[in-house]
């Protein structure tokens, strides 16, 4: 498989993703999808993510989340050269989460 991301397949599956209405459906979707392995690697990889951004340790992201020191400098490395799709979501959820405290 060519290592270019922007492929009509990936593609695909991104349309796949955005038609899904709720978490219910993702649980049925991914779970179909992806092994249980790989959904608890993304979890992993996103809280390990989100605890880089409150500037905890890397003990204490490996203590929690169980990550090793090489997947947290991975993430790490995303955070800081990527292309910003976790602080993107992160802001989103943010201000779904501030929209529902005035709520």
């Amino acid at each position: 498989m060519s290592k270019n991301l922007r492929t009509e397949a990936v593609g695909q599956l991104f349309e796949a993703i955005l038609s899904l209405r709720d978490k219910e459906e993702c649980y049925r979707f991914f779970e179909d999808i992806c092994t249980i392995n790989e959904l608890l690697s993304w979890s992993q990889r996103f809280e390990v993510a989100k605890m880089l951004r409150e500037q905890k340790t890397y003990l204490d992201i490996a203590e929690k989340t169980g990550a090793s020191t090489a997947t947290i400098s991975r993430v790490n490395r995303s955070l800081n050269y990527g292309k910003d799709g976790y602080d993107m979501v992160f802001a989103r959820m943010n201000s779904c989460d501030d929209a529902g405290e005035e709520a």
